[in-house]
């Protein structure tokens, strides 16, 4: 993993639901911490793209539903500026399970990426579909 070359809006609050962008078995995730999060008093930790979160399966397959699972989000709806200039939005908010390691726990990814993802976590490019 490395560090984040651009300053993204952090958009998804602990307590978001999230769509499941590999073909691990999940659907739906839910945000329960944020990984490196140091915040103020009283905000709530939030998360942007690139970032990892430990997230919990709301729906998908029965052996993955209900634990703990690390991954790291891949697109968000909130508009964040790149250093070239242009903004960077996407139609939902979703991201990828991955182990301890930082590989991903699906062999394919759907939908566009973020290029800010896969310039930390480039075993998510590796199997991406559409970098934006």
């Amino acid at each position: 993993m490395k560090g984040m070359k651009a300053k993204v809006t952090r958009a998804l609050p602990v307590g978001a639901y999230i769509n499941c962008a590999d073909n691990s078995g999940a659907k739906l995730l839910q945000i329960i911490s944020v990984v490196g999060y140091k915040g103020r008093r009283k905000r709530l930790p939030s998360a942007c793209v690139g970032s990892v979160v430990k997230v919990t399966v709301k729906k998908g397959e029965f052996k993955l539903r209900k634990k703990v699972f690390s991954a790291v989000i891949v697109r968000q709806k909130k508009e964040y500026r790149r250093r070239n200039g242009i903004r960077v939005y996407f139609e939902d908010n979703a991201a990828v399970l991955i182990n301890e390691k930082g590989d991903p726990m699906g062999s394919e990814v759907k939908g566009p990426v973020a290029k800010e993802a896969v310039e930390r976590f480039s075993s998510i490019g590796k199997i991406a579909t559409m970098v934006v």
